[in-house]
């Protein structure tokens, strides 16, 4: 994680915690000319706007407090990790070993540059193990540009 998504999580986690959440992901990125903080939130009963907005009526003002921080404005979100969320951390992949993923690749492998498939595996060097079809594929880290989770 980039320092302010670190200096984001810090502030952020005590407030989810509170409300029976998690965070998810935090993005810092520019998006058609403006800056945007994303804040996803999860938790295993779903996330409602309600919750979205109170994690966000707390972390606002914090996030005032440390405007050092942040190089340009920026627009603040908090919502939903999604159905089909993005996962990056080795636990994220832990959990949902067995679910239907899609990977994306930097270049193409056999072709092709997206691989959709059961997560059979997440192995300590970062490298994805995919079933498509009753074979196995693997990808390792340095080739991977995403991993999303798929709605079948």
């Amino acid at each position: 994680m980039s320092k302010i998504a670190n200096a984001v999580m810090a502030l952020a986690e005590p407030i989810a915690r509170k409300h029976g959440l998690e965070i998810w992901d935090i993005e810092y990125i520019k998006e058609a000319g403006s800056w945007f903080l994303r804040v996803y939130i999860d938790s295993e009963k779903g996330v409602s706007i309600a919750d979205c907005e109170a994690v966000s009526r707390e972390l606002d003002p914090l996030l005032d407090e440390y405007e050092d921080l942040f190089p340009q404005g920026y627009t603040f979100e908090v919502s939903s990790a999604g159905a089909e969320r993005r996962l990056h951390r080795p636990s994220d992949f832990q959990r949902f070993i067995g679910h239907l993923v899609e990977v994306k690749l930097y270049k193409p492998k056999d072709g092709q540059k997206v691989f959709t498939g059961n997560l059979s595996a997440y192995n300590d060097d970062g490298t994805v193990e995919l079933d498509i079809s009753g074979q196995k594929h693997s990808f390792e880290k340095t080739e991977v540009a995403q991993v999303r989770l798929r709605i079948s």
